[in-house]
């Protein structure tokens, strides 16, 4: 009788948890059977890790075979345990020195002829298992890419299961195998372009600004035409680069999406789901295997609902505890799983269904009440969680002609170099806190008799509360714009003109 163990991770959304695999070979009927609450796709792996061993040259061994994964209360799912229980069965049986596997963690699916197959969420598996303290990781060769960009951790790839037992002291020959790499995913390419491209539209451009600057959520309504699109667009564009913990965590979230990475996500993201999307590819989910939603995979960067009214109610209103929180909580059953829910919503919306409504040249044929429904489709609690609520109309003739002249134009570098100024006023003011942008900080922070501005200059948005025309979240939200404001202007401390604008961009769709 001879017991070995090995260590792999299960993961959960974001989170992962290091999992014990434990084989123990007895003298008895042969079998194969693996514990500890494993899915389908887990207990199949009995078959796979018998395949692989035998067309690798290490057969495993005709006798009772028990696999257990600890802890063993903790639901697994997938395929990527294959690796770890083949190296801790044949390690049990005198293959491999067992000392050698222990406390090494081993990740990969195999295939039937032995070659280890790459798998998603190499990334966050890796980051777990560091924050566990471990040190050592092996990973399929066609995610070493991905796994050497978790610093200050060991990584060994292998291109098969005879590839892994010779780097543990196994006495076999090595062979040359064509090692198994992720398909490619085709990806639509973003959306780029330059502010300087947006024609007209001075107060759109400036609320764009003040939106990156603070991270403050943006709705922006209008008639088809008027640059809604063009302007959420680049947004992106205009903020700045990912800081490291950031950048790890997009990272992450694209390698749990399955996309193909070579290096560390440094951008902020752009996600534009369409309307037809259902709420669990909006903020995440699944039946089995909890995957994260275009919110989550938006993580401090950019997510955008063009024609939101055309979003079923309920998929909209699934975003309204990730935008008051930032974490996007998943329950199931038999698991809960968190991902980070720190992003920018921007919506752009037609004023009606004809699209036409508060234009000029051409007449509405909606409704009243079509129009109050078809905008009615964004509930009151998720639009008083939008900061910047601005109305956008076509471009004139003579804005084009001025936009020809070369006047007016403000680009993306122009417009990046103001928003960083603004957050490093605003990092330096929120030094000592657990913030970095004006969106993030409650609003009884800025209520406080420290950093409350004078009575004089909030009459604006006192008045407003006292008549009920502002909620008390919308007077905070008004309040953290003014001090992006602020904070672009240099300004120590909002002014009433700061407050007046920001109470002019958060009313002006209903003005």
């Amino acid at each position: 009788m001879m017991v070995a163990h090995t260590l792999s991770v299960a993961l959960l959304g974001m989170t992962g948890a290091v999992v014990e695999v434990e084989a123990h070979i007895a003298s008895a009927i042969p079998g194969f059977q693996i514990i500890g609450l494993p899915d389908t796709a887990l207990s199949d792996a009995k078959d796979r890790v018998r395949a692989a061993a035998a067309n690798d040259g290490c057969p495993l061994p005709a006798k009772k075979i028990v696999v257990n994964l600890s802890p063993a209360s903790l639901p697994k799912q997938g395929s990527t345990y294959d690796l770890a229980i083949a190296l801790a069965v044949l390690a049990a049986e005198g293959a491999i020195d067992p000392s050698s596997i222990a406390g090494v963690v081993h990740l990969g699916e195999l295939s039937l002829d032995g070659r280890v197959r790459p798998m998603h969420g190499v990334l966050p598996a890796i980051v777990a298992g560091r924050a566990a303290g471990y040190r050592r990781f092996v990973v399929p060769r066609g995610n070493e890419d991905e796994a050497r960009l978790v610093p200050d951790v060991e990584v060994t790839t292998v291109t098969s299961l005879r590839d892994a037992l010779i780097r543990h002291g196994a006495h076999l020959d090595p062979e040359v195998v064509e090692p198994l790499v992720l398909a490619p995913r085709s990806e639509v390419a973003a959306a780029t372009g330059d502010l300087s491209d947006v024609i007209g539209n001075p107060d759109a451009v400036e609320a764009l600004i003040v939106a990156a600057a603070g991270g403050h959520h943006l709705f922006l309504l209008g008639p088809p035409g008027a640059g809604k699109t063009m302007l959420a667009e680049r947004l992106p564009s205009l903020l700045p680069d990912l800081e490291p913990e950031a950048s790890l965590v997009a990272t992450s979230l694209a390698s749990l999406a399955g996309r193909p990475l070579t290096g560390l996500v440094v951008r902020p993201p752009l996600e534009s789901p369409h309307h037809t999307s259902s709420a669990a590819a909006i903020v995440g989910g699944g039946s089995k295997v909890i995957r994260p939603g275009a919110a989550a995979r938006a993580a401090h960067g950019v997510l955008f609902l063009d024609e939101a009214p055309e979003f079923a109610s309920a998929v909209l209103d699934s975003l309204r505890q990730p935008l008051e929180s930032g974490t996007i909580t998943i329950h199931r059953a038999n698991a809960v799983a968190h991902f980070p829910g720190r992003f920018q919503l921007v919506l752009a919306a037609n004023p009606c269904p004809c699209g036409q409504f508060g234009t000029s040249d051409i007449a509405c044929t909606c409704t009243p009440i079509a129009r109050r429904r078809y905008l009615a489709r964004m509930s009151g609690p998720l639009l008083d969680r939008i900061d910047l609520q601005l109305r956008v109309e076509r471009v004139t003739t003579a804005a084009i002609r001025v936009a020809g002249d070369g006047g007016m134009a403000v680009t993306s570098a122009e417009a990046r170099q103001r928003v960083e100024a603004a957050r490093v006023v605003a990092r330096e003011r929120l030094a000592q806190t657990p913030w970095r942008t004006n969106s993030e900080v409650p609003g009884g922070w800025y209520r406080s008799a420290k950093r409350r501005p004078a009575p004089r200059v909030t009459a604006s948005i006192d008045r407003a509360l006292e008549r009920g025309t502002l909620t008390m979240r919308g007077y905070d939200r008004v309040l953290r714009v003014a001090w992006t404001l602020a904070d672009l202007d240099g300004s120590p401390m909002p002014t009433r003109d700061h407050v007046g604008w920001a109470l002019f961009l958060r009313r002006s769709v209903s003005a």
